[in-house]
């Protein structure tokens, strides 16, 4: 659900000599583990960026540390437990570990000093951010999300399944995560997160933070691709549907990468949201 779609060309974009000298990185103790972050900027309108599944600041966000506009954003961007550089620990995949990744990530903001911050979040990076802008509305001040979804259908589980076996996937498909992961540690980490998404099914409605949405009260932009082969259209309008005074953009060329592949479109948008 995260980079497995960039593929290596999109992904060399991603990693290539983009983080500018500006940027401080290091690791900081929170809830027991030792999370990497890397922070660039000097503005006073902080953003943390969430990265998708096995995703991590240095293979996600690459365009958006090195161009959102440094004079009026501070942004962080952090691997999640068990992911990129905040390892150990290994990654596992509990009930509630959406839940944990929100409580990691907003407790890390509060470590590095900031009192209210945005939220940037890409596929499950954007489950977590609602799940963080729900559990905490008086730190978050906007919130933006694309290729993130409330709760898991028969349909996402389907086409989890058929994606849980990496050795069927392309060389080129693979190699971006098994640079990051080794190949040996990829195929079992992407097979535990399919495991760990599956689970939210047998819930109600197949909720992962369905009953969360309404306790959202942040000014919410939902991005879409329209070509996104990952999130089908009916999980961002039920994101639009139950967010107080969210709103939707579309982008008719957008896939589930769109901020990699579209990276200033999608940067003017979000500083531009950002700021009104």
């Amino acid at each position: 659900m995260a980079l497995f779609l960039l593929g290596r060309r999109g992904f060399k974009r991603a990693m290539t000599a983009i983080r500018p000298s500006s940027v401080a990185s290091g690791k900081k103790p929170v809830n027991g583990v030792d999370l990497y972050y890397e922070q660039t900027g000097r503005g006073k309108h902080a953003v943390l960026l969430l990265p998708g599944a096995l995703g991590s600041t240095k293979t996600d966000f690459g365009p958006q540390l090195k161009s959102l506009a440094k004079e009026r954003f501070t942004v962080v961007g952090w691997d999640p437990r068990g992911y990129g550089q905040s390892r150990p620990p290994d990654r596992d995949f509990p009930p509630d570990f959406f839940e944990r990744d929100a409580k990691d990530a907003v407790d890390l903001m509060k470590t590095l000093g900031f009192g209210k911050f945005s939220l940037l979040g890409w596929s499950d990076g954007g489950i977590t951010a609602l799940v963080a802008a729900a559990r905490n509305p008086d730190l978050i001040n906007k919130m933006v999300v694309w290729g993130a979804n409330a709760f898991v259908s028969q349909q996402d589980l389907k086409l989890y399944n058929e994606v849980r076996d990496v050795s069927k996937w392309s060389a080129r498909m693979r190699q971006p995560m098994e640079e990051v992961y080794g190949v040996q540690v990829f195929a079992k980490l992407w097979e535990a997160w399919v495991d760990g998404i599956a689970q939210f099914v047998h819930r109600p409605e197949g909720s992962i933070c369905m009953e969360l949405l309404p306790l959202i009260s942040c000014p919410t932009l939902i991005i879409h691709g329209e070509k996104d082969p990952m999130v089908p259209i009916l999980h961002p309008e039920y994101l639009l549907k139950h967010i107080k005074g969210s709103r939707l953009h579309l982008m008719p060329e957008g896939k589930h990468n769109l901020h990699l592949r579209h990276a200033d479109e999608f940067n003017t948008l979000v500083e531009d949201f950002l700021e009104e």
